[in-house]
């Protein structure tokens, strides 16, 4: 693959390769620690307070959560665990003809990848609790949740067509994929929120964060490795693995704004587990950016669509100004 502009939209998907962005992203945060570095007195001594928007980026984070939990309990068919855990499965949509309740999930073909499923489907169930325990009664309630067709919309938009009703539950290589869409964006969700909370005691908002987000980007890497481990099989359409989660995250660069902080799983040097900078920094998203990917939008100004049909459940325009 060669260097090449970065895509202003989901019909022109080629970009540049993941160690070129490597090489410039890195160089671009050694510039800026220099900069941090060199000016650390007065800008600490000028920082101005921070409004306390913990509330609603933990609410943002809850509506992340919700799409989470239930996309991997539907896999492991334990879906109505989470309304226990204050969700509502009534409220999402999934492919016709599967519950993703009673034991009916994804027909794995290997009992390690249905324990790794399982395994964060009760992690993502967990973050449900713990953000909705942090909030109390602040806690918003689960909006609907679009794990159907929003999949073959996804898949239509990656692969420009090539991929018709896409259903991330059919099997094991299949739901890899899907988790892949989410994984890494939550990683990203929770780097760019850090620099936004005030709470900064111990055991508060911060720590919290930075624990969820450690977790999910255990998630993210393994779903990334065991993608790795196939990306040379042909998956749909005549494309491999490497070409699919390719094209995936070119989809969300073209849609998350005007950057380019997105890799797949391979490297001119070979792999590409870790998404991160030459200086091995993980990458931030502002919630405009999370909301435009999980949106499937490309105007950076829609309210609901894609895995959120109805939208986000509560209000986050504060948020997605910043």
């Amino acid at each position: 693959m060669t260097d090449a502009p970065r895509p202003t939209d989901s019909s022109d998907l080629t970009v540049p390769t993941a160690s070129t962005r490597r090489s410039v992203m890195g160089m671009l945060g050694l510039m800026g620690a220099g900069a941090l570095l060199s000016g650390c007195t007065p800008v600490l001594a000028n920082t101005p307070a921070k409004p306390n928007l913990d509330a609603s980026i933990f609410n943002f984070a809850l509506n992340l959560e919700y799409l989470e939990a239930a996309f991997y309990l539907a896999a492991v068919g334990k879906l109505e665990l989470l309304d226990a855990a204050g969700g509502d499965s009534s409220k999402v949509i999934l492919p016709a003809g599967f519950t993703g309740r009673g034991g009916n999930g994804v027909p794995f073909a290997s009992a390690a990848v249905r324990a790794y499923a399982e395994e964060t489907a009760m992690d993502e169930l967990a973050h449900v609790k713990v953000i909705r325990q942090v909030l109390g009664a602040a806690a918003v309630p689960q909006p609907q949740l679009d794990l159907g067709p929003a999949f073959d919309a996804a898949g239509q938009a990656a692969s420009k067509g090539a991929i018709k009703g896409f259903n991330p539950y059919a099997n094991e290589l299949f739901f890899l994929h899907g988790a892949f869409i989410f994984e890494d964006v939550g990683v990203t969700a929770y780097k760019g929120a850090a620099r936004l909370l005030v709470d900064d005691k111990a055991g508060g908002n911060l720590e919290n964060a930075a624990g969820i987000l450690a977790v999910e980007a255990y998630h993210a890497g393994m779903i990334r490795t065991l993608l790795y481990q196939q990306k040379d099989t042909v998956a749909a359409a005549g494309l491999t693995v490497a070409q699919i989660v390719q094209a995936i995250s070119d989809l969300r660069d073209a849609v998350d704004g005007s950057d380019d902080r997105d890799q797949g799983i391979t490297a001119d040097s070979g792999s590409n587990i870790v998404l991160a900078d030459m200086n091995g920094i993980a990458y931030s998203r502002t919630p405009r950016q999370v909301a435009n990917i999980v949106f499937l939008d490309t105007t950076g100004r829609a309210t609901k669509g894609g895995f959120y049909p109805t939208g986000l459940s509560g209000d986050f325009s504060a948020l997605l100004a910043l």
